[in-house]
């Protein structure tokens, strides 16, 4: 045993070179001298000792560098340095303002909401909604609203309205509007405005696509039209449009004309609108006769209708076989450069025709193919088919 460990140590000493005396090694025929204090000398002095492979003379990976900052990092970085301390809601909304990257924007957003001594107000909340919906982060916009009606910050109108217009742009938040319409009706200083009732009477309007679902949401547009007048906000043309449209859809007549009546109250002026939707509704309920009132009283202000509203005076009065009025109001439309579709021809023509009227009806045929320059070869082949076959009975 003491042989063993004297030999132990004389190898101990002849593997282990004094501190001052560099190793020497070649590479490519080149000598180097490497300090045996130096990495990469005592990484060499451990393979020298040892029976490891000569790949092993590579010294070991040193650690990556930190991961190199993105742009839109070093972007958040460079807004957090210029808001200086204790900053104010009018500092962060002109950040957030600033950015052109609605995620750079949120990231500026929750940081300064985390920020010891300061909270987001209504103004910064309405900026960063207005930056979600428009950068199309609909979800993050969800969340916002849902923590203002939380009550995370303080609210105005201008904030609860640019709530209602996304709820009612979308369709599973639609229930959610009337929420925060409830929620700014029994408030004491964000009561709902003008804008408030027409984002809302808008968005019900475009539920109205079917006679039987019109009646549904026609309760909401009573409702709605009652609480304005109750708390004092004056309607527009617009507003008021929208409340006649609502009732003509739903062949409720009467009180859209009601409503006609009412429209120099407010100091508003019907338009081609007003007109047209009433117009449309009479035709429609079978009451031609005052529909072509108003629409005489609408082209005696030089008013134009629509080509909906043209298309319903025409069948209306062609099916009452009202042909002459009909031809008139038909030649007045292509005067304002709208022409007819097929069904809108054939039911005049044909109206004609089976009234015995075969050859009025061919001469005002040739008359409208010289008037009408949209109507093609196949229009004007199917309507003289269909004349000739009425022609033939």
């Amino acid at each position: 045993m003491g042989f063993l460990a004297a030999s132990l140590r004389k190898s101990s000493r002849l593997c282990r070179p004094p501190f001052s005396i560099p190793l020497c090694f070649s590479l490519s025929n080149q000598l180097f001298l490497l300090p045996y204090s130096s990495p990469i000398g005592t990484h060499l002095h451990r393979f020298i000792c040892s029976d490891a492979d000569p790949e092993t003379l590579i010294p070991p990976p040193q650690s990556p560098n930190p991961k190199t900052p993105t742009p839109l990092q070093m972007q958040f970085e460079s807004w957090i340095h210029m808001l200086k301390p204790g900053f104010s809601p009018s500092d962060v909304d002109e950040a957030l303002r600033a950015q052109s990257d609605p995620d750079l924007a949120l990231d500026i957003f929750r940081w300064t909401g985390q920020q010891r001594g300061y909270r987001h107000n209504h103004v910064t909340y309405l900026t960063m909604i207005k930056i979600a919906v428009s950068g199309k982060r609909f979800r993050h916009a969800e969340t916002l609203i849902e923590e203002v009606i939380a009550g995370a910050c303080s609210v105005s109108v201008p904030l609860y309205n640019s709530i209602i217009r996304f709820c009612c742009g979308r369709k599973f938040l639609f229930n959610r509007a009337f929420d925060v319409y409830k929620k700014m009706l029994n408030s004491e200083d964000c009561k709902p405005s003008l804008e408030t009732y027409t984002l809302l009477l808008n968005a019900l309007l475009r539920k109205f696509n079917k006679l039987t679902v019109c009646y549904v949401y026609l309760h909401a547009v009573r409702s709605l039209t009652k609480q304005m007048k109750v708390s004092g906000v004056i309607p527009d043309t617009f507003a008021l449009n929208m409340i006649i449209k609502a009732y003509s859809k739903c062949l409720e007549v009467d009180e859209a004309i009601r409503v006609f009546r009412e429209m120099g109250l407010y100091g508003c002026e019907p338009n081609a609108y007003t007109y047209g939707y009433i117009a449309n509704g009479l035709c429609e309920k079978g009451r031609v006769s005052q529909g072509l009132g108003f629409y005489r009283e609408m082209r005696s202000k030089d008013l134009v209708p629509s080509s909906s509203t043209y298309v319903i005076l025409i069948c209306s009065l062609s099916m009452e076989r009202r042909f002459e009025e009909a031809t008139k109001i038909l030649f007045d439309m292509l005067g304002n450069s709208m022409a007819p579709d097929l069904l809108t021809y054939k039911t005049l023509l044909e109206g004609l025709s089976r009234e015995g009227k075969c050859n009025d009806a061919f001469e005002l045929l040739e008359d409208l193919r010289k008037k009408d320059a949209w109507m093609g070869e196949k229009t004007y082949k199917t309507l003289v088919k269909g004349l000739h076959f009425l022609s033939q009975e």
